[in-house]
């Protein structure tokens, strides 16, 4: 991909089928679940193109997926963008982040157990605590009785990115209270210069598990692609003591486009971080006050009260998440997804713009 142009040729509504767009009416603008509106990177619909023409057997990493393809591609990622050397036998693959979470939680703590998550957080993650009967801890600056940390980072919804000293206060805690810190990293390759997104396994490798997919950076949730960087030896045990198949894992078709993602489509990705770039500073320059994230396409929006997600819908036809929906933090707040074309997030600013015109905005 050689320009902006290739990433920013939608015009209003995208020929798109998905989840994020099905729900939309024919009038409302889908700002809501965390899909962009872009094209997929010509090297990755190659790739798989390819794989579809091609052998579409059982693959012959099945039988050893830590030495397979998805693997050695992380680990060359980790370095050469990094600077980490991630151990690619240590890992393994999911379907997606959430199912990811939801083992390794199983494996590193108990019904009842403390787990502590900065918040607001991604829904998803609050309902996977609920579920397993966990106790959520919002309060990060105390860890003591915890038995893991969820780190996300880069942040969703604020898009935060967590400096190297804030990452290692965090480290030492885990290391006081005897921690285990599943850190959540797939916003990393969205980070916004000069931001630099440090892998928290760098920091604390022995306490550290990171999960991670090309499903953000590269716009493809849809493939089930996912994996998990297990530092913890006892983690790795335990792992292998469960039966064989009870988690699954990734499709052939999921690891061919994450590693054509990962090993061939960054000019792609440069070209999307300057139209994402873009994006964030005309939200700035329209919205009085409002900071741009540092990371991601995601703007976390206070609108002043609760409810301003259903009105905005009604209203103003443009379809935000609820912040009540992040937990402690997010009640009056919406998440607006900012990752389509100029034309489309205008038209928002503009219906933005009439509805504080007509009162329903503080």
């Amino acid at each position: 991909m050689g320009d902006t142009d290739q990433v920013d040729e939608t015009i209003r509504r995208p020929p798109k089928d998905g989840l994020k767009w099905a729900g939309a009416g024919p009038d409302v603008i889908a700002c809501w679940i965390a899909d962009m509106d872009f094209p997929t990177a010509p090297e990755i619909v190659e790739a798989l193109q390819r794989r579809a023409r091609g052998d579409l057997g059982y693959p012959a990493w099945a039988a050893e997926p830590q030495s397979g393809p998805l693997a050695e591609a992380f680990a060359e990622r980790m370095l050469a963008t990094y600077g980490w050397d991630a151990e690619p036998s240590w890992v393994r693959s999911f379907s997606d982040l959430n199912q990811a979470l939801q083992v390794m939680l199983h494996l590193t703590t108990g019904p009842g157990d403390t787990v502590a998550m900065h918040a607001p957080a991604y829904p998803p993650f609050l309902g996977t605590i609920a579920e397993m009967g966990r106790r959520l801890r919002t309060d990060v600056s105390d860890l003591s009785g915890c038995r893991a940390l969820v780190l996300v980072n880069p942040h969703n919804p604020t898009g935060k990115v967590f400096s190297r000293p804030e990452l290692v206060a965090l480290a030492e805690q885990a290391e006081r209270h005897d921690l285990v810190v599943i850190a959540d990293e797939v916003h990393a390759d969205l980070v916004y210069a000069p931001g630099r997104h440090t892998p928290f396994a760098s920091i604390l490798p022995e306490r550290t598990i990171t999960l991670t997919s090309a499903t953000k950076a590269f716009n493809l949730g849809g493939v089930r692609c996912a994996l998990a960087h297990m530092g913890p030896p006892q983690v790795r045990e335990a792992l292998r003591a469960q039966p064989s198949f009870l988690y699954g894992g990734a499709n052939v078709f999921g690891v061919e486009a994450t590693v054509a993602a990962w090993r061939h489509a960054d000019g792609w990705l440069r070209d999307t971080m300057t139209v994402l770039d873009r994006n964030r500073r005309l939200i700035a320059e329209r919205l009085p006050g409002y900071v741009p994230p540092e990371a991601a396409y995601l703007a976390w929006l206070d609108l002043g009260r609760p409810g301003m997600a259903e009105v905005l819908e009604r209203e103003a036809k443009i379809m935000v998440s609820d912040g009540a929906a992040f937990g402690p933090g997010g009640e009056s707040f919406v998440r607006l997804n900012f990752a389509t074309s100029e034309a489309i997030l205008t038209e928002v600013l503009d219906r933005l713009d009439r509805a504080r015109s007509a009162g329903l905005l503080r």
